[in-house]
């Protein structure tokens, strides 16, 4: 098992408290996609790629039908959950999360940032609601990814609405819109034509974006056309959570994979709006990361799926 990259992903290792309430099942997801699944090539042997993150070897896999949400689960769809259970994330317990530096007011407080990564902040009140503290609010983002949110978090809800959330098999399938070995969800082409396709740094990282895809933070879902499957924003935005256990170490599982049975961190997918060429480009679909379970930060959000008849 390997460690998540920090630059991704920074750790959380604080146990959580055990104090939620038993969630009662309801549906609230309408826009949804079905899709039949099938054989596709999972993985890449990509020479800008990362070996050390286990996205080789190209691997013949084959998914069941599902049903996958359209975007990523938003603001206003997780507040809908919160207000009818009561339910409390994990941030909220711990009393922070890591935020991006870049997105903190000049006269912000000082903050302990993580080892290596110094743009990753500990911002005490971060959290869902308050994605960079007590001074932040969702009120005019009800349409964006909900971020701060770890995957227990993320399995919550989705057990909430009769969902699942997907495996890293079914993401990529999904991902990639029917295009074998794509890079990207809608070709090979970080930009066709010229025009932005998914919410990434532009500009030098850390220090200096220059938002010509329109987005400093966090874009609203449908901002960005979809792929050839009608989902959208699979790549770039936030960083979305996958069921499985991370390992670099592939078993030869050919039907509906899920992982390792055990592990210490979850796999994540499909990089951020933090994502820039120069330090990480893990906003390809084979790239992957991952971190533990109950780790929460501004860039990382989630989308459910649904098992379908074959």
């Amino acid at each position: 098992m390997t460690e998540g990259n920090p630059c991704c992903a920074p750790q959380n290792q604080v146990k959580k408290r055990d104090g939620n309430p038993e969630i009662e099942t309801r549906s609230l997801h309408t826009e949804t996609v079905s899709l039949e699944g099938g054989a596709f090539m999972m993985g890449t042997n990509y020479a800008s790629g990362y070996p050390q993150d286990g996205e080789g070897p190209i691997r013949k896999r084959q998914v069941s039908p599902f049903d996958m949400d359209k975007f990523t689960v938003s603001n206003r769809q997780f507040q809908t959950f919160v207000q009818e259970t009561g339910y409390v994330t994990e941030a909220e317990e711990i009393g922070w999360s890591f935020v991006f530096a870049g997105l903190l007011p000049d006269d912000f407080e000082e903050t302990r940032g993580v080892q290596a990564t110094p743009w990753w902040r500990q911002v005490f009140q971060a959290d869902w609601k308050s994605p960079e503290g007590s001074h932040s609010t969702i009120e005019t983002r009800l349409e964006h990814p909900v971020v701060h949110i770890s995957w227990n978090d993320a399995t919550a809800y989705a057990k909430w609405v009769g969902r699942r959330l997907p495996t890293e098999a079914e993401w990529e399938f999904a991902a990639h819109g029917g295009l074998d070995n794509s890079i990207f969800p809608w070709g090979d082409e970080l930009q066709p034509d010229g025009e932005h396709q998914m919410n990434v740094w532009q500009g030098s990282f850390p220090d200096n974006n220059l938002m010509d895809d329109g987005w400093y933070g966090t874009a609203p879902s449908g901002t960005y056309p979809p792929n050839a499957y009608g989902i959208g924003e699979m790549t770039g935005n936030v960083w979305e959570w996958c069921q499985d256990w991370f390992t670099t170490e592939h078993d030869e599982t050919v039907e509906n994979p899920t992982g390792p049975t055990v592990g210490e961190t979850k796999v994540i997918k499909g990089g951020s709006y933090l994502c820039h060429d120069s330090y990480c480009n893990r906003y390809r679909i084979a790239a992957r990361s991952s971190t533990t379970p109950i780790s929460a930060m501004g860039h990382l959000g989630f989308r459910t799926v649904k098992d379908l008849e074959g």
